[in-house]
């Protein structure tokens, strides 16, 4: 997979990229993550990418020219990427959208900042917005190593096994199951009796009991009115 981003605050993704996950599935050669300075496209020696909206009105919109220009450099290369623009009027960002996203062999992601980007670039290209959730943050950037680090880890070969990957929470649709380690005994508290059994089958229904009660009291939202035995 190949993801670009385009920004005006690049370093931001100087130490997250490096890490962890994100770091190794680069060093391995499963994801390719090229971060783009939007400056670069700028028309003028001030590098200029915003301005005032017209209508008036506090805060400043990312310009239509410097997009256009950034996703045109793209496009010539690789003529149907996904285009994502993280935006607070977007589709909710869950693991549905994330499994999907993680499918695609190119993604490009827009990150948003100040009042938003002009309208216009949405009817130059096909682009889908996404939001984290309701609330705000100072930009897009967060938004996209949120999308990036989901998206990533769903990739073949990033996580050592692929069950680890399915037994995360909402990636079947539920909240994850308690998890121990040793010892099996502290402070009086003990790890329950079925995960010591050795019984795989117990083991999972035991956990699959657990995930239902879990989501039935923390996020009822995620069982949509349907069977839940």
């Amino acid at each position: 997979m190949q993801i670009d981003v385009l920004t005006i605050f690049p370093k931001i993704f100087e130490q997250p990229l490096g890490e962890s996950l994100l770091g190794k599935a680069q060093k391995r050669g499963l994801v390719k993550i090229n971060i783009i300075d939007l400056r670069d496209f700028a028309g003028d020696k001030h590098k200029t990418v915003d301005d005032r909206p017209f209508g008036g009105g506090a805060g400043m919109v990312l310009q239509v020219e410097p997009l256009d220009r950034a996703l045109g450099s793209i496009t010539e290369k690789s003529p149907n990427p996904h285009i994502i623009l993280t935006e607070a009027s977007g589709n909710r960002f869950d693991q549905k959208l994330v499994k999907e996203l993680s499918g695609k062999e190119h993604l490009v992601i827009i990150c948003g900042r100040y009042k938003g980007v002009d309208e216009r670039i949405k009817h130059l290209y096909e682009i889908q917005e996404i939001s984290l959730g309701d609330f705000v943050l100072s930009g897009g950037e967060f938004a996209a190593l949120v999308i990036i680090d989901a998206v990533v880890r769903l990739l073949p070969g990033v996580i050592g096994k692929l069950e680890s990957a399915e037994t995360d929470s909402f990636h079947s649709g539920l909240l994850s199951y308690p998890q121990y380690t040793r010892p099996a005994e502290y402070k009086g508290l003990k790890v329950p009796e079925v995960l010591l059994s050795g019984d795989h089958q117990e083991i999972k229904r035991w956990r699959r009991g657990i995930s239902l009660e879990r989501t039935k009291k923390h996020r009822p939202d995620l069982l949509g009115g349907g069977d839940c035995e």
